[in-house]
């Protein structure tokens, strides 16, 4: 076996691993599932954020929701907080980088909306500020983060926390976790069109 094949093999068993452990996550998972479909099917939105590979993971699952994920059918309705690079900088610039999440957030969102912030560690200052001004605006939180679940715990609630340390493996991990939940949501409010 050569050295890349044995790295393969490491990587995948510990993957493997980590993405079967989401089963003791279950009750979280239709937790924010219930959250989503409340939201969406009373006019609602789902926001979502996040940094690095978590904005990238923001954005993923905010595209399943506006696009298709499994289904023909009308566009949900979802935004990700990580795309405006004007309203980002200008945020940031102004106002400070903790702030590029929540300053949005209290400009777009709405009581019953959904807030799903994405943090490996749980204690990103931007999504934990986002996460607090989410609490004060009547805006449900859904936490997705690593093992025990940082600042993010206490303001999320729903906390669904990958009982890893590891940033790529809790990613892919939050990655599994959002396409059930996008195919959980899909399936409950919507029908497939020719």
């Amino acid at each position: 076996m050569t050295a890349i094949t044995q790295e393969i093999s490491s990587y995948l068993s510990h993957t493997v691993r980590v993405i079967d452990s989401v089963h003791g996550l279950c009750s979280e998972i239709e937790a924010a599932k219930d959250m989503w479909i409340s939201a969406l099917s009373n006019g609602g939105r789902v926001f979502f954020c996040g940094n690095g590979g978590s904005a990238a993971d923001a954005q993923h699952l905010a595209a399943e929701l506006m696009g298709r994920f499994l289904i023909n059918r009308e566009p949900m309705a979802a935004v990700s907080l990580t795309v405006d690079t004007s309203a980002l900088t200008a945020i940031g610039n102004d106002y400070g980088y903790d702030k590029v999440f929540s300053r949005q957030l209290r400009g777009l969102a709405r009581p019953g909306d959904v807030l799903v912030g994405l943090s490996t560690s749980g204690n990103s200052a931007n999504v934990v500020g986002a996460l607090e001004a989410a609490r004060g605006m009547g805006v449900k939180t859904i936490g997705l983060t690593g093992r025990g679940g940082g600042r993010m715990a206490s303001l999320s609630d729903v906390l669904i926390a990958v009982d890893h340390d590891r940033t790529n493996h809790i990613q892919e991990a939050h990655i599994v976790i959002g396409h059930m939940i996008c195919a959980f949501v899909e399936a409950k409010l919507c029908s497939a069109k020719p």
